[in-house]
């Protein structure tokens, strides 16, 4: 199986057939529910002892051009809901009497968080209980309860699967009970895994075994496009109009994550730029752009005190034009955004046919989809 560091996030989050949506918070109005009729749920358990760097840079630099690949998922013409939770394991920073476990996002579908708290991560030397933490996300975690329901555990570690006190037979066996599929990702050489009960403990609930090199360096194909979609997402970000008690915070976190992007990569920031423009980067707790576009939204609602200061002293039929400004402007550059980026798909796709990982590459997606397609969903 593969070495290729650089599709360990790909690996998790295909699988996922990420879609995203959120709902309008309105500072003083409830919510209103929409639930969907299909659900993805999907829980990362990610080793962090000291071994691990390499792991968790991984996870850093692939989550956008995840979910750019993923934003075509359908369940026949639905769009399905997913939320992403994550837990760290193995780390000697954390409780002893938990078994050295975390959870440390609960399921979630915003996409800056789960950004942010992947970025949080850090290693440290620990001991990897896998069964337990597979335990764990099963016990504290709400899973889908449907048959179309897609239910995922993806683990990744390099230790044996058996330690612990929570045995993997059990684990997976409750896994089996509730609908989950346990996934493993062993970080070494393929055998190693095996031997190490990686591989058994996926085929207990009919999941996927792999083995990544973990600490294989990414290596990014630039494009002619790059430069323009940095442009422009400069320009999509100016579009974003803050509301609610959380508005400043979260237009803050929206701008540290495009600096964590930048830290990695130009190239990151390009696939964080094209993850912004799709329909899964929805922003209505806190951008009245994306709150607007729900039905039940009421501009009269809004506490102008939580507003930038030049949009305080507009009139509510002054507010709500120059929200549809900034709507028509965000359009247009998301537009131009994704036309670009198709040209960019064209020009990564002649780069890498004439890569020895071609092949391998496209074997892995068609192995992760095959659950995918077990549950009718499809691209």
């Amino acid at each position: 199986m593969s070495k290729n560091a650089s599709n360990l996030f790909s690996i998790i989050l295909i699988v996922s057939l990420l879609a995203f949506t959120t709902k309008p918070n309105i500072d003083s109005q409830s919510n209103k529910s929409h639930p969907s009729e299909t659900g993805i749920k999907v829980a990362l358990l990610l080793d962090t002892s000291n071994s691990m760097d390499g792991l968790i840079d991984q996870a850093k630099a692939q989550l956008w051009e995840i979910i750019n690949e993923l934003s075509y998922a359908k369940y026949g013409v639905k769009n399905p809901d997913l939320h992403i939770a994550l837990y760290e394991y193995g780390n000697d920073g954390l409780e002893s009497s938990d078994g050295y476990i975390r959870q440390v996002l609960n399921f979630s579908n915003d996409l800056d968080l789960i950004s942010e708290k992947l970025f949080s991560l850090t290693t440290n030397g620990g001991s990897e209980y896998c069964g337990q933490v597979i335990q764990a996300s099963l016990d504290e975690l709400k899973w889908g309860k449907k048959d179309q329901d897609l239910n995922l555990i993806f683990i990744a570690g390099n230790e044996l699967f058996t330690q612990g006190k929570v045995f993997y037979k059990d684990a997976t066996s409750n896994a089996n009970e509730k609908n989950v599929t346990v996934n493993t990702i062993f970080c070494g050489e393929y055998q190693n895994g095996v031997s190490g009960k990686w591989k058994d403990a996926a085929r207990q609930t009919g999941g996927d075994y792999l083995a990544i090199d973990h600490n294989q360096k990414q290596v990014y194909i630039v494009t002619p496009y790059d430069d323009i979609i940095i442009q422009l997402n400069t320009d999509l970000n100016r579009t974003y109009i803050r509301y609610g008690v959380q508005g400043f915070s979260k237009m803050q976190a929206q701008s540290v994550q495009d600096s964590n992007a930048a830290e990695l990569d130009e190239v990151v920031v390009v696939k964080r730029a094209v993850s912004k423009s799709s329909r899964m980067y929805s922003n209505a707790s806190w951008d009245l752009v994306d709150a607007a576009k729900d039905k039940s939204f009421k501009y009269e609602k809004i506490n102008k005190k939580n507003l930038s200061k030049e949009l305080q002293g507009k009139s509510t039929i002054e507010l709500k034009k120059h929200v549809e400004s900034q709507a028509k402007k965000r359009k247009m550059i998301q537009k131009q955004i994704n036309e670009l980026n198709i040209k960019r798909k064209k020009y990564t796709a002649e780069k890498q046919a004439e890569g020895k990982d071609e092949n391998l590459e496209k074997a892995m997606i068609s192995t992760i989809k095959k659950q995918a397609k077990a549950k009718n969903y499809s691209w």
